[in-house]
């Protein structure tokens, strides 16, 4: 009987330990869990000694965590001025390994921070509207269709609230820099007493309810997967120009588990991590030697020159120059004219 049972302890030892060590992996995320869970999941399958922690927040909230608390592994957002403020404040670590090194440099900034997708910024209208107007397909044709319908479209169209969003107030700045009318726009929406939202999907959630006819800035990664379940909600990219963004991480410089997190920045950059992305997921990988229907050499060669992404280098820290967002918030509410939930 001991015989038996030594042998039976040494035969299951080695999976017991494989246990025992798995390390963990913290992520705090602006990135629903749902729409990254291939990305998860195919590193869980080649990476099986690493149990992932994945926690998904508001930009807002995941920023918070940066500086407070106990430290995560790694940290990924679409609020690329955030982001790289946290850069510049020394809380990220730098990276040297094949996939950083041969990353875009236009996708990295200091080899610390690297944008891992390539997301359109769309229009969404449901159908109704075009039973009554012309859909929208530039910012222009948005602003007129506010000046010339204001009463039907009152309480109807929505946008990102910019004060409580990271995501939102990203685009209205660039919003600001591309078009010499944003401020119009901005006043023509408030006429129409835009409904502002923390976040695209309770802009896709209106839409599919009927209470928001038409939506704008919203991510074109959820809103074109959306559409494909919701036939009464279509998808439009401005034709004259288009915002794109990319979600960025980081690992944390007191990561407690740095091993495990660059193993997983080295697995997002890869080729086989980007093909995840451009093949299950709608968030559009960045590498060229990558196909699937959500690439960014497929998205350009569909959209053309109109596409404008958002540039990831230093000028996106002036953004948030306290001085510079109070002056760019004053005017937003007073363009505005609506008392938002942040205020």
């Amino acid at each position: 009987m001991k015989t038996w049972m030594a042998a039976l302890l040494l035969t299951i030892a080695p999976v017991l330990a494989g246990a025992a060590q798995a390390q963990p992996l913290r992520i705090e995320a602006a990135l629903d869990r749902e729409v990254v869970q291939p990305l998860l999941d195919a590193f869980a399958r080649q990476n099986p000694d690493i149990e992932v922690h994945f926690h998904d927040r508001s930009t807002r909230e995941v920023d918070r965590r940066v500086a407070a608390g106990p430290p995560p592994d790694v940290v990924i957002s679409s609020a690329m001025p955030w982001q790289l403020a946290r850069v510049n404040q020394g809380y990220a670590r730098r990276l040297d390994t094949p996939e950083t090194r041969n990353w875009p440099q236009w996708a990295k900034w200091r080899d610390a921070v690297f944008g891992f997708t390539f997301e359109p910024i769309v229009m969404a209208y449901r159908l109704d509207l075009a039973r009554h107007m012309l859909p929208p397909t530039t910012h222009a044709d948005l602003h007129d269709l506010l000046d010339t319908h204001p009463a039907l479209l009152r309480g109807r169209v929505t946008t990102y609230s910019p004060s409580v969003s990271g995501i939102g107030y990203t685009l209205f700045q660039q919003d600001a820099r591309y078009s010499s009318r944003f401020w119009d726009l901005v006043a023509a929406m408030g006429a129409a007493d835009v409904a502002l939202e923390d976040e695209t999907r309770a802009m896709l959630e209106g839409l599919t309810q009927g209470r928001y006819w038409l939506g704008y800035n919203l991510l074109g990664s959820y809103a074109m997967v959306w559409a494909q379940d919701h036939p009464e909600v279509m998808v439009q990219v401005p034709k004259d120009y288009a915002l794109v963004l990319m979600r960025m991480a980081f690992v944390h410089r007191d990561a407690p588990h740095p091993r495990a997190a660059i193993r997983f920045m080295e697995f997002l950059l890869s080729r086989a991590g980007q093909r995840v992305l451009a093949g299950q997921t709608p968030l559009f990988s960045i590498r060229p030697d990558v196909v699937g229907p959500y690439t960014a050499q497929r998205l350009r060669d569909q959209v053309g020159d109109h596409l404008y992404p958002i540039p990831l280098d230093a000028s996106l820290l002036a953004f948030i120059d306290p001085k510079r967002r109070a002056a760019f918030m004053d005017r937003w509410r007073r363009e505005i004219n609506i008392l938002e939930d942040g205020d």
